[in-house]
């Protein structure tokens, strides 16, 4: 069996020439500033994730099937329909904090907002925090 290669490694790219090519300003605007949120909340730098993923620390992961890699504890990325917010493993262990951020949806590991100002940014800033430290506890480097 052919071993898989991860697409989505951390690498040298410029985060701020990344988010400067998003076209809407919004959009921009609202990503430079969850790009500070989240450096503020984790004390981390970010750093580029693959071609359109802005990532804070890392974690290493292996699963029973043997594949096995690394993958950023907190992320974001500004897809063409929403931003979304790669909270990992910590989105289902904050279901009440999710319930006070305001407009937004969620997948398995993700969150996603249309603007900034749909949602509260104190109780952003706090699912953040958390969702950085609980994911950090569930892979101590």
């Amino acid at each position: 069996m052919a071993k898989y290669e991860l697409k989505t490694k951390i690498n040298d790219a410029s985060v701020k020439a990344f988010l400067d090519k998003i076209e809407d300003k919004q959009k921009r605007d609202d990503c430079y500033s969850i790009v500070n949120m989240m450096q503020t909340a984790t004390k981390q730098q970010p750093k580029m994730w693959g071609t359109a993923i802005v990532g804070f620390g890392s974690y290493h992961y292996k699963y029973a099937s043997g594949h096995e890699g690394d993958a950023p504890l907190l992320a974001l990325s500004p897809r063409k329909a929403n931003i979304t917010l790669y909270l990992m493993l910590g989105l289902n262990q904050h279901t009440e904090i999710l319930g006070r951020l305001g407009k937004h949806k969620t997948g398995k590991g993700c969150l996603y907002i249309k603007k900034l100002s749909d949602v509260d940014e104190k109780v952003l800033t706090e699912l953040v925090k958390r969702s950085f430290e609980f994911t950090k506890k569930q892979f101590p480097q």
